[in-house]
């Protein structure tokens, strides 16, 4: 905007309405950000999880079963473990092979978590910049008007 004093009331309606869509995206971002971390702790705790069970000699696990019950149960192989793979798809593995699939989901996931992060931040940049021009544009609405009321 050349001339701020003379803003157009479209502009600062569009400049407006980019300023909603940047904080639409950066609510849809962060939200995708916290699943992200989400399933980065859920990795984790199965990789703990598969460690005490080939530690443990009796393997007796406690399996939730909704409502905050419990069954005990016997551990029948502890040397595989079915991991879903995506889709919809579980395959069997060793517990070797699943924790190192698990540890590379991991990898991938704070990847995509560091990637997720620099968008937001690039778009809060840019909603900044925008909030900046808004302020501007309407400091110059008051002011043309300011001046037109003490003429």
């Amino acid at each position: 905007m050349s001339n701020v004093e003379q803003a157009d009331p479209r502009e600062i309606q569009t400049l407006q309405m980019y300023l909603n869509e940047y904080g639409q995206q950066i609510e849809i971002l962060t939200q995708q950000l916290g699943m992200i971390e989400q399933q980065r702790l859920e990795s984790t705790a199965a990789i703990e999880s598969i460690k005490t069970l080939q530690e443990d000699e009796e393997g007796i696990v406690l399996l939730p079963i909704g409502g905050g019950a419990l069954l005990r149960v016997k551990i029948l192989d502890r040397e595989h473990i079915i991991v879903n793979i995506g889709a919809d798809v579980s395959v069997e593995r060793t517990c070797a092979d699943a924790m190192e699939y698990l540890e590379d989901r991991m990898t991938e996931l704070d990847a995509l978590g560091k990637k997720v992060a620099g968008s937001i931040e690039q778009l809060q940049g840019q909603a900044t910049q925008i909030s900046r021009r808004l302020e501007a544009a309407y400091q110059g609405v008051r002011q043309s008007r300011a001046d037109q009321s003490g003429s």
